[in-house]
């Protein structure tokens, strides 16, 4: 992965936008501020935001619980063109699959990050948050591992 260069324009995506793709929205955003732009998709918008993601966020300073979810087909009828985006990352199979579809259209880089879905796992709120906080700290480190550290004094959260 490493590359260590933070594209202009990054497009996270996974099933639904509930969870794994508006929490990597959100780090994003707090670990490289205004360095891209980034958004953040899925192949349905069938869920809310998660209530666990919005929780286990908020303890590392990340604010996803205005995150309004949305497919990739809503993108382009809100007009998102997804051919503008330099970098998607598809965070489940499914979403790698509708990313790759898309690049028959586009030419932009799809990279898989293979993230655990922790929605359904773990018995009791305490083993939810555990499995939601594993998610969390694995797409941060793909994150880091990717794109660098993170930017110090950035103004977004």
């Amino acid at each position: 992965m490493s590359q260590n260069r933070i594209p202009a324009s990054v497009l996270f995506c996974c099933d639904h936008n509930a969870v794994r793709s508006p929490m990597a929205e959100g780090i994003m955003k707090k670990l490289y501020g205004h360095a891209a732009y980034i958004q953040s998709a899925g192949v349905k918008n069938d869920l809310e935001i998660d209530g666990f993601a919005i929780s286990v966020c908020e303890e590392i300073g990340v604010r996803i619980s205005n995150h309004q979810s949305r497919s990739f087909d809503e993108m382009k009828d809100w007009g998102d063109d997804l051919g503008g985006f330099d970098l998607i990352v598809a965070l489940s199979p499914a979403s790698q699959r509708q990313a790759l579809e898309l690049t028959r259209y586009f030419h932009l880089d799809v990279e898989y990050w293979p993230i655990m879905d922790p929605t359904g796992l773990g018995e009791g709120r305490e083993d939810r948050l555990r499995a939601y906080r594993q998610t969390r700290d694995q797409i941060m480190s793909n994150m880091i591992e990717r794109f660098g550290p993170a930017i110090e004094n950035n103004s977004r959260g």
